[in-house]
């Protein structure tokens, strides 16, 4: 038994709280006696430990762990313990850097990463793109175009899109039960000696507030793409019997307003009373009921001009810039007047009226109707009490705050504020003055529908009609169709036939095999054929097999699952300071038969520390899987680091050369999540303290030393002040304190303080 040589004196049962320093300067004289057996029980009593978790947990949040003298608290996975040492305390990953590509949602304990539309999650934490052409053509009936976070459909000459972005029609076919696409309509009268223009938008309407005092709206639809700003998922209406073969009539012209801004704002009720009971006794100017407007495209822009001298105030200068395009109407052709004659009086009416616009516009007569609501296009923001809040046309205030119209509503000037979409109306975009018109005849729907899919009256799956509206007749025999609103149905192909009419997947075909996730369906063959190399199918019975989202691809074919996809990249930041190396796909699994090679070169008078958080290789394979640093390619070169299997403890070491040449090979056996590693660079002056504090078993003895080693932030606050150490007052005691447990600033302190002042 261990005592003191000081009968009586049983100080060395007492819990040592000493640091290694007073260890050695006080130097206890233990002997080893045999007693009796009663003065060995005695003794054996007064040693034994007390397991402190048996009271209350040890006042431990979580896990309490009895050690010889003492305690130790520890947490759950995804909580850290605080510097209290007893409390646990959510880790918000989705505060660290990286952490995912999109959108990050913290819960208790975990963390969950969310891609944005037209993307799809891999390697737990990163998004792809989704190749939705690889989806059964995207269900286009003809080309499919991917695009990043999305994909559209193309037709061939001579015919276009239908609203549903899907089918392609005729350029110019005439639809059963077509009714006339509304016009924008274009009017200028004389109201008191003044010139006043209106423009109408009854269709395609498009309003975008760039800043304060520009925007940019649109009305109809160009017959050339391209000249109007083009919203998300638009529908141009479907051709009619109306259209014509002409090409349009062109107008641009821009206007300069001197000492204004650009605005939009509802019409005054008053002037608007004024200006009717004067236009009674006005005339119309041409291009009114003559000329067809079929796409007005206006931007208005302001700023500042700086007048001449030094000490004259600048003025705003606001410029509106505008586009017409015009149709002639077909009854006009006639044996006096060619098609070439009305197309000249059409462009004589067009540049009168860009004249008039001119005179309206510097008068503040110039009007734009949406919804039943008249606009000012205004030199002067509308008046509002002093203290008040005012938003942009488009927008309402709430909680304090600015923001657009939601999807399914429309600002009304009129009532300022917005408004549902009535049934038979649409609105896809935010921040818009008035709703699209559904394309169905009947006028149904819902209110405040967010797209032409909610208008009603579509056909549903396994239906189709000319239009894709009621009234719609079943799929036949030997195809399918999945979508509502559409004007075909698939053919299941090689002579297959479905069970019945009205199927809406290619699963209701009576294919002559039943095809296992990993494989599809060539109707050509009747055969299962495996999925390709960076493709995957996770269902029975498909006729396609779906590609790796973003730059994935797969180890294998056959592939069943979306996980199989992979970032071959070799991953991480390589900087003078501070940087990390990862392996590919990581958090996700990495590929099989990489081969990742970094160099980290420090700058002169710089040395490297490197610490591995936790590291997965799996071991089954015969160190298949290996990850090396050494001071150069040659394998006689001097060794710093080099695994082959799983570690979850942490561990931090300097490199044993100036430069380290890293390598990660990877064979086609078992695979894991492999490994983030940082590192840091530091004035060789440190290197003996550096190495004194890594070396210490200390460092790694506790679990909540462990988990320092494991945090990011506090990773990046230590390497911050090591790689630049008047980074250090940046931080003061009380955060330190926040930050670290005081055993850790213990053992830190010691080390810091016998290197600065290694005689005292």
């Amino acid at each position: 038994i261990l005592s003191n040589s000081q009968e009586g004196d049983f100080s060395g049962c007492k819990t040592n709280q000493m640091d290694s320093k007073e260890h050695a300067n006080h130097k206890l004289n233990f002997n080893i006696k045999f007693t009796t057996a009663s003065h060995f029980l005695f003794l054996s009593f007064l040693h034994s430990d007390i397991d402190e978790c048996l009271e209350n947990n040890g006042g431990c949040d979580h896990y309490c762990r009895n050690t010889v003298g003492s305690f130790e608290c520890s947490c759950q996975k995804g909580h850290k313990l605080l510097t209290d040492e007893r409390t646990c305390q959510d880790i918000d990953e989705c505060s660290f850097e990286r952490t995912c590509d999109h959108t990050c949602i913290n819960y208790p304990g975990s963390f969950e990463c969310l891609c944005n539309k037209g993307y799809i999650l891999y390697g737990l934490t990163h998004c792809g793109d989704i190749d939705e052409c690889s989806i059964n053509n995207g269900s286009c009936e003809h080309g499919c175009i991917n695009t990043q976070g999305s994909y559209e459909c193309v037709c061939p000459p001579g015919q276009k899109l239908h609203w549903n972005k899907k089918d392609c029609i005729e350029a110019v076919k005439c639809l059963p039960n077509g009714k006339p696409v509304p016009r924008a309509q274009l009017t200028c009268t004389k109201s008191g000696g003044a010139e006043v223009c209106s423009l109408s938008c009854r269709s395609n309407a498009l309003f975008l507030a760039d800043s304060e005092n520009s925007y940019t709206l649109s009305c109809g639809v160009p017959v050339q793409p391209g000249k109007a700003p083009q919203k998300r998922n638009a529908t141009a209406a479907l051709p009619t019997c109306a259209d014509t073969l002409a090409p349009p009539i062109k107008q641009k012209a821009r206007f300069k307003i001197k000492d204004a801004k650009c605005h939009l704002r509802p019409r005054n009720k008053e002037r608007h009373r004024d200006s009717s009971r004067q236009t009674l006794q006005g005339g119309q100017f041409p291009c009114t009921d003559d000329c067809q407007v079929t796409f007005v495209n206006l931007k208005c822009d302001s700023s500042k001009k700086r007048r001449r001298g030094r000490k004259s105030p600048s003025k705003e200068v606001s410029h509106i810039t505008a586009e017409f395009e015009m149709e002639m109407k077909e009854e006009e052709v006639s044996d006096s007047c060619n098609v070439d004659c009305v197309r000249e009086r059409m462009k004589q009416k067009l540049q009168s009226a860009m004249r008039t616009l001119r005179k309206s516009i510097n008068k503040q007569q110039f009007y734009i109707q949406f919804s039943g609501t008249e606009y000012e296009v205004a030199q002067k923001p509308s008046r509002v009490p002093e203290g008040a809040e005012t938003c942009s046309t488009g927008q309402v205030l709430r909680d304090g705050k600015c923001v657009s119209c939601a999807v399914g509503t429309f600002y009304s000037g009129e009532q300022e504020q917005c408004v549902q979409c009535p049934p038979g109306t649409y609105q896809d975009t935010e921040g818009q003055l008035s709703c699209e018109p559904c394309p169905s005849t009947e006028g149904q729907g819902i209110t405040g529908a967010k797209n032409v899919s909610q208008c009603g009256g579509q056909c549903s799956a396994g239906q189709f009609s000319a239009d894709g509206f009621r009234p719609c007749q079943p799929c036949p025999l030997g195809s399918y169709q999945p979508e509502p609103g559409r004007v075909l149905c698939f053919t299941c192909g090689g002579g297959l036939m479905t069970r019945y009419e009205g199927s809406v997947s290619f699963r209701d075909c009576e294919a002559k095999v039943h095809c296992a996730p990993g494989h599809y369906y060539n109707s050509s063959t009747h055969r299962c054929i495996r999925c390709p190399a960076g493709t995957y199918q996770s269902e029975f019975g498909q006729n396609y097999c779906i590609t790796c989202p973003g730059n994935t691809t797969t180890d294998f074919d056959g592939a069943t699952n979306v996980s199989h996809c992979k970032n071959q990249l070799c991953g991480g930041e390589l900087g003078e300071y501070t940087g990390y190396i990862e392996s590919p796909n990581y958090p996700g699994d990495y590929p099989s038969n990489v081969d990742c090679v970094w160099t980290i070169n420090p700058p002169h008078k710089r040395r490297i520390l490197i610490v591995v958080p936790e590291i997965f290789l799996p071991i089954e394979d015969e160190c298949g899987d290996v990850l090396v640093m050494r001071k150069s390619a040659l394998p006689t070169s001097i060794t710093t680091y080099e695994t082959c299997q799983t570690y979850e403890r942490p561990i931090a070491f300097t490199s044993r050369s100036r430069k380290l040449w890293i390598q990660f090979k990877s064979n086609e056996g078992n695979s894991g999540k492999g490994f983030q590693v940082p590192y840091v660079t530091y004035d060789e002056d440190y290197q003996q303290l550096i190495e004194d504090i890594v070396r210490d078993g200390r460092l790694y003895a506790s679990e909540n030393h462990q988990e320092i080693l494991k945090d990011k932030k506090l990773i990046k606050a230590l390497f911050d002040v090591l790689a630049h150490p008047q980074n250090y007052f940046r931080y003061t005691a009380q955060e330190s304190k926040e930050m670290f447990p005081r055993s850790f600033i213990k053992l830190l302190r010691s080390k810091v303080t016998r290197f600065l002042r290694p005689y005292k």
